[in-house]
């Protein structure tokens, strides 16, 4: 068992590799950028994504139910998203 007072993450820093350490719910939006650099997607309901990169490349997906889209992004667009239940996983 590992001591609840270890961080584990600790000096691993924000990357765009990391560990997943939380995930947040997203409202796609054509404009607004996320607060930091996501390092993935967890989409509940499937349909097309549309959503800009790290390198500000747009990109539209089309994905299943359920699904880890695993690709940094900093933004998902609301023109083009018809999936729902949308979030990003921080590192």
């Amino acid at each position: 068992m590992t001591n609840p007072l270890n961080n584990v993450f600790k000096g691993v820093g924000n990357n765009l590799t990391g560990a997943v350490l939380d995930i947040q719910p997203v409202t796609p939006h054509d404009t607004n950028y996320f607060e930091s650099v996501a390092i993935g997607l967890y989409i509940t309901v499937g349909g097309a994504v549309a959503f800009t990169t790290a390198n500000d490349q747009e990109r539209t997906v089309t994905v299943p139910d359920n699904f880890y889209l695993v690709c940094s992004c900093k933004r998902v667009k609301a023109t083009g998203t018809a999936a729902t239940g949308i979030h990003v996983l921080v590192s």
